[in-house]
């Protein structure tokens, strides 16, 4: 049971990191957009994106449960914290950095219930035009994508030990 939720927290973590590398290797191409291609192109991750972010919420579930399983004060717990650490940072970056974009983003587009729900969430400081949201969302999903990537190479050491 233990190799299994080692096995699904490395999994998880792979597609948390998968998501937010995607955005941050689209940043140069999209620096290219004029505001209207820019807007245009905006709206078309919300739906797929939106059901991957679960793993987002569930890799932290699963590392936690590995911290809990594993003896305290090995490499490998140590390990587990660390990698923790940087998942839960992949949260704070999005709820503090994305998320009030994604509301700007989508101030104009007609939502389903939930999804208007959950884009109506905010955190952080909404941006005033859109190359001040761009550039606040583009640099998110850059730092997302590198504590994700620290807390997949941390998870899989710990694993590989």
């Amino acid at each position: 049971m233990y190799i299994a939720l080692q096995v699904l927290t490395v999994m998880l973590a792979a597609m948390t990191m998968a998501l937010s590398v995607a955005h941050a290797l689209e940043y140069p191409g999209k620096l290219r957009l004029s505001k209207e291609q820019y807007l245009s192109v905006q709206p078309i991750y919300y739906p797929g994106f939106t059901i991957g972010g679960i793993s987002e919420v569930a890799v932290i579930v699963a590392a936690l449960a590995l911290l809990v399983l594993t003896p305290s004060g090995t490499a490998e717990f140590w390990l587990f914290a660390g990698a923790l650490a940087a998942l839960v940072m992949v949260q704070v970056i999005f709820w503090t950095m994305t998320q009030p974009v994604n509301s700007f983003w989508l101030k104009e587009t007609e939502l389903g219930r939930m999804a208007t729900r959950f884009f109506e969430t905010r955190s952080g400081a909404v941006p005033r035009d859109w190359v001040a949201a761009r550039d606040q969302w583009e640099r998110s999903h850059i730092l997302r994508a590198s504590a994700a990537t620290v807390g997949l190479f941390l998870l899989t050491i710990a694993v590989a030990l």
